[in-house]
């Protein structure tokens, strides 16, 4: 049985510039049959501040994200970057805090939306049909944090008509790395275009990631080199195949 009650982290990015991939999320969840909230009080993680140094910033952030949370049974975003900031190092941000064992149960309960419908509600591949050939990226936080690798793949493995290409490192950063591609523009646009050269070289039509912020980087890098590739989130994908609506259930 699913947790009773499911709030969905639905991050910065996503909500700002890629709203589409909310509601896929939420069509996702409520068809392989959880209850979906969204609490209104949810803001930025904190994650940007406190990669940069500034701890109290980034605690101030994460109080309201404590707060955002209480009472559900599972937090779900998606987004392995943000998912973990509240699993991973939201316990070492309020250590020796009054929130720490606050912070300790919402990391006990934070999920990205890949993992959370095959690793928790037993999802297992989508049935529906996308036509043409994909390669996925597997983004740095969700792969290096959160230790996802095949949960996207084998949702996306039941699609009728997709043919999943593997680009030759799946597993390479793309250069985006939040405030990093801020600070070092040279490196990050480097490591964009190599990882744009790998996708070319697959022949696919979309590159696909859990990542909204892995999504922008790359398709910046994409269209300023003149390519045709699509950058798609994964839930948008499988949501399109499924042909799911944010309502469906």
């Amino acid at each position: 049985m699913p947790p009773a009650r499911v709030a969905l982290f639905v991050t910065c990015l996503v909500d700002l510039l890629y709203p589409e991939v909310g509601e896929a999320s939420v069509a996702l969840l409520r068809h392989a049959g959880a209850d979906v909230a969204f609490p209104a009080g949810q803001t930025c993680c904190g994650q940007p501040p406190f990669n940069s140094g500034f701890v109290d910033d980034a605690r101030r952030l994460a109080r309201g994200t404590l707060r955002a949370f209480e009472g559900f049974d599972a937090v779900v975003s998606p987004s392995g970057s943000c998912a973990a900031m509240l699993r991973v190092s939201y316990p070492h941000l309020f250590a020796g805090e009054p929130e720490e064992e606050r912070a300790r149960d919402l990391a006990g309960r934070t999920y990205e939306l890949t993992e959370f419908l095959v690793d928790r509600l037993g999802v297992g591949p989508v049935e529906g049909r996308w036509e043409g050939r994909v390669t996925y990226h597997d983004a740095c936080h969700g792969l290096r944090e959160l230790g996802l690798k095949g949960q996207a793949r084998a949702l996306l493995s039941g699609i009728e008509g997709l043919e999943l290409v593997e680009m030759a490192r799946p597993d390479q950063c793309c250069g985006f790395g939040g405030t990093f591609s801020v600070r070092l523009p040279e490196v990050a646009v480097a490591m964009a275009d190599d990882k744009a050269a790998q996708i070319e070289e697959t022949g696919a039509v979309a590159v696909v990631a859990g990542d909204a912020g892995c999504l922008m980087h790359m398709a910046g890098r994409l269209g300023r080199g003149g390519s045709e590739v699509r950058t798609i989130h994964v839930a948008s994908l499988l949501a399109e195949a499924a042909g799911l609506r944010a309502g469906a259930t």
